[in-house]
């Protein structure tokens, strides 16, 4: 009997596609009327304008454009996941080309033997770091270069890829779920909802610090147990394929740390450390960090004195690598595509704004969260979300005699958790499809702590609802 083979992300996704289109032949399409918001410089939504517009079912030849259309609109020429895409790629190429030197792998040798018998600790501290880039700057597609670079060390500290892969995409994601500071989610919502970002930050706080040490001990708690029982692991049946691609170049003999390698593992580093800067501080996006990347590339083949050829050659294999994600991202973005041209999210969000009107205030916060879990998984950016529904939403608080800064948190605790899962965003594939865990596999294994999270938060918003 043949055994069942759950389907590849770009499987799933391409699915997604297909019900979301369906939906677009179910759903009256509609519209809000927009209005200019000053301090987001952007049009929002105005309450209580819906109405209904001339439908625009979405039928075989867009379900195959949405792909396309995801990266890039093949009608207006405006750019899509495209920017993010050839960031991916570029990544791929500097990644190769220091992989190449050795550097990394003399770098992993030395850590894990640092770290031999507490390769462990690694987990909170590495998850805190990306915490704090969720909750400062919203660390999202920045996130991906990690993934290739933690694997590895991850794989030689007696980890598997899934411990790589939760340590960065659970680090960030709480640190998200926990927004205090962060101009994609916190102040863009409290901006959209007409209050101060700073009101609220307590309870932010709390979730962010709680969240975090529920996440370390899910992932150390599964860390530990594969070290010490490598066929506990959920990854298990892949364990020589994925040691063959990610620790290839490694033996067991140590590599030499030449000078040439510190200084090339100096300028990876360095690297990091300059998005980090450039992302926060200087407003930077996808078309400079990718420059800056490949500038680092070019560096590193400098000082390992690669040739011409052998240069270019590495970087493109490196990009090869890659390839795969650069495209599910693309796919994850078409599935949006297909909602705003089928003229449905608007629907859903009057739909929402319907059912919220008039409840007490407990029961309004835990709705309105309901409603924004709902609205995230079709719509996974978080300033995209908050742009949308904040305008909509907050306003109705007042009549439930809750405070409005309690629904820019619900927003984005709800948009927080389930972009820790949702297959609509291409940081979640993207990030698994690079640590090669599938995305199945990982839903069976974070989905306990999920619904630890759900509970946590829905505590924590029903409490505050009631003071």
């Amino acid at each position: 009997m043949k055994t069942f083979k759950f389907p590849s992300a770009f499987t799933i996704l391409f699915v997604l596609i297909i019900l979301v289109a369906a939906l677009s032949w179910l759903i009256p399409a509609g519209q809000y009327q927009m209005a200019m918001n000053e301090s987001l410089g952007k049009e929002v939504p105005v309450a209580g304008t819906y109405h209904t517009v001339a439908p625009s079912p979405q039928g075989l030849s867009d379900i195959l454009l949405a792909p396309i259309d995801g990266l890039w609109d093949h009608k207006t020429g405006q750019a899509g996941a495209i920017d993010v895409a050839l960031f991916i790629l570029i990544i791929g190429g500097f990644l190769g080309v220091t992989n190449k030197t050795g550097a990394i792998d003399a770098g992993i040798q030395r850590v894990t033997l640092k770290l031999h018998g507490k390769e462990e600790w690694m987990i909170p501290i590495l998850m805190g770091l990306f915490a704090l880039g969720g909750t400062i700057y919203g660390m999202a597609e920045e996130s991906l270069p990690f993934y290739s670079l933690l694997v590895p060390v991850m794989m030689a500290a007696r980890f598997d890829p899934l411990v790589a892969a939760a340590t960065v995409l659970l680090g960030a994601g709480i640190g998200t779920l926990g927004s205090t500071i962060n101009p994609f989610a916190t102040v863009i919502a409290a901006n959209a909802a007409g209050i101060p970002f700073t009101e609220g930050i307590t309870l932010r706080i709390i979730m962010l610090i709680s969240g975090w040490l529920v996440c370390v001990w899910w992932v150390r708690r599964y860390a530990i147990r594969v070290r010490e029982n490598p066929q506990l692991s959920l990854l298990a049946d892949h364990a020589e394929e994925n040691r063959r691609y990610f620790l290839s170049q490694q033996s067991d003999e140590p590599l030499p740390f030449t000078l040439t390698r510190k200084i090339i593992l100096g300028l990876f580093a360095v690297a990091f450390v300059i998005m980090i800067y450039g992302v926060s501080v200087k407003g930077w996006w996808m078309a400079e960090i990718s420059a800056m990347f490949l500038a680092a590339s070019i560096l590193v083949g400098l000082v390992a004195r690669m040739s011409e050829e052998n240069f270019t050659s590495t970087f493109i294999d490196g990009a090869r690598d890659l390839l795969g994600v650069a495209l599910i991202i693309g796919i994850a973005r078409g599935i949006v595509v297909i909602m705003d041209n089928g003229m449905i999210t608007h629907s859903l969000l009057n739909a929402a704004e319907q059912l919220v009107s008039g409840l007490p205030s407990v029961v309004f916060i835990n709705v309105t969260w309901l409603i924004e879990v709902v609205l995230s998984f079709l719509i996974p950016s978080s300033s995209g979300l908050a742009v949308l529904s904040m305008p909509i939403l907050a306003p109705l608080a007042d009549f439930a005699g809750t405070c409005r800064d309690l629904v820019v948190t619900v927003y984005q605790s709800a948009s927080g958790l389930v972009n820790l899962i949702t297959p609509t965003s291409g940081v979640v594939m993207g990030g698994l499809a690079i640590a090669r865990v599938p995305y199945i596999r990982y839903l069976k294994w974070v989905a306990p702590l999920l619904a630890i999270l759900v509970i946590m938060n829905i505590v924590m918003l029903s409490v505050s609802a009631l003071l």
